[in-house]
Formats: C-alpha cells, sequence, structure tokens
C-alpha cells in the first residue's frame, strides 16, 4: 500500500454508539471532497480500550479524542492543512 498517511476510527461499541458512526460518514465525505482518498488509508478498528475518551478517531500517530461531528470536520482541515469548504 502506497499512501501517505492513515486515519483509524474506533468502531468498538462505545465510540461507535457516542457518534462514530455519523463521524465515520463525515471523514469519507471529506477525504473524498478533498480529494485525498488516495493518500489516505481510512479504516475502522476494534476497540483500543479508550472508551472514556470517545469517540475517538487516530490519524498517523496523533489520537483524538472526544471526535463528533461538529468537530471532526476542523481536526481534518487543520491536520490535512486544506482550506475548508464553503
Amino acid at each position: 500500500m502506497d499512501t501517505k498517511h492513515e486515519i483509524i476510527i474506533c468502531l468498538g461499541s462505545s465510540c461507535f454508539s457516542r457518534g462514530n458512526k455519523d463521524v465515520l460518514e463525515v471523514v469519507k465525505e471529506f477525504l473524498k471532497e478533498h480529494q485525498l482518498s488516495a493518500e489516505v488509508f481510512f479504516h475502522g478498528d476494534l476497540c483500543g480500550g479508550k472508551c472514556e475518551e470517545g469517540p475517538v478517531l487516530k490519524i498517523d500517530t496523533t489520537l483524538f479524542s472526544q471526535v463528533t461531528v461538529d468537530n471532526v470536520y476542523e481536526i481534518l482541515t487543520s491536520y490535512f492543512d486544506v482550506e475548508k469548504e464553503k
């Protein structure tokens, strides 16, 4: 696999039921919108044991906690240094 970045979304029952189900869709749309799908390996993983901090999302080696549909776009925009879509 020849990608530059990796995004892992927790699909454990706690994170999934607390919002990662919806965050998943926002991340997929962001990658498509910014034409990053070929550069980013985006996948789910089972519980990483950070339930009390969830929902969690990991980009490369950085773990983001309490991720919501309201803040994930900002996290992605900042991390990938792209302009916000109007």
